[in-house]
């Protein structure tokens, strides 16, 4: 299986939560569970914020945290106030945030330098691994923390492999 690259986006403010939370995790578009089943265990998600605060147009446009999808499936998380969004659990690594305005030419993924910010509509979609390395060290991440947990992911799966899949996840409460 081979390790695959995204960007999640969401406000600096709830992308911080997800950070800060143990375990770390992730959620995107409002909580919604489809996106998420894209996602496996291995990959890796960079979460991109163009706002400090949702719904806030403050031009933050900076990359806030990066990480390594854990092991299990999707799993809801209570937030509060009825709202209950699916996530998936994320190592996150030592990082900066980094703006995204001195990267634009030089992300592939970005086709049109005027129209740049379309796919992050999206809230959840793949890049490839020249954009991924490029953001990390934008980041300043030390590379090879990234490696060894990719080194623990595999050898995790080989154990999976071998004696099955753990027990089901845990419900885990944010407040």
């Amino acid at each position: 299986m081979t390790q695959k690259n995204w960007i999640a986006v969401a406000s600096a403010e709830h992308a911080r939560l997800c950070l800060h939370s143990r375990p770390g995790f992730m959620q995107v578009n409002h909580g919604k569970l489809a996106p998420l089943k894209r996602i496996q265990p291995g990959d890796l998600v960079a979460y991109y914020s163009p706002t400090v605060v949702r719904g806030v147009k403050d031009a933050f446009q900076s990359f806030v945290s990066i990480g390594i999808v854990q092991p299990g499936p999707p799993y809801t998380g209570v937030m509060g106030n009825g709202f209950v969004p699916w996530r998936r659990d994320v190592a996150y690594v030592k990082s900066t945030e980094a703006s995204i305005l001195p990267l634009l030419d030089d992300l592939e993924f970005v086709e049109d330098r005027q129209r740049w910010g379309y796919k992050f509509r999206f809230g959840l979609f793949e890049v490839n691994d020249h954009d991924m390395c490029l953001i990390a060290r934008a980041m300043q991440v030390d590379l090879s923390a990234i490696d060894s947990l990719i080194q623990v992911q595999a050898s995790s799966r080989a154990e999976n492999a071998k004696t099955g899949p753990a027990d089901g996840h845990q419900l885990h409460e944010q407040a």
